[in-house]
């Protein structure tokens, strides 16, 4: 099994930058595909950004796009989401996600979920 726990969040001004850390238990760190995902108010939770446990291979939804960078370190057993210019619709709680992968390939469903981080952008 895997433990996420999810920091960095906070409240920024529109244009500002938060960077969140996804802190990962477990050995076998280095074989997990990680996600980011978002739930606003009301909303539905979404797909943010994934990377693949080599860190080679990454994607983004089309919200962020440009913006935000996914990125990890295996040997911390952390998955970074660097967020730029944010936005106030980007105000949401974040949740890290991860699943393990035989291949080194994006992963969109995942087993092990964190709590999550609350971000706010404000205008």
């Amino acid at each position: 099994q895997v433990q996420l726990v999810e920091s960095g969040g906070g409240l920024v001004q529109a244009g500002g930058s938060l960077r969140l850390s996804c802190a990962a238990s477990g050995r076998t760190f280095s074989r997990y595909a990680m996600g980011w995902f978002r739930q606003a108010p009301g909303k539905e939770r979404e797909f943010v950004a994934a990377i693949s446990w080599s860190g080679g291979n990454t994607y983004y939804a089309d919200s962020v796009k440009g913006r935000f960078t996914i990125s990890r370190d295996n040997a911390k057993n952390t998955v970074y989401l660097q967020m730029n210019s944010l936005k106030p619709e980007d105000t949401a709680v974040y949740y890290c996600a991860a699943r393990y992968s035989v291949y080194d390939i994006i992963i969109y469903e995942y087993d092990y979920w964190g709590q999550g981080t609350q971000v706010t952008v404000s205008s």
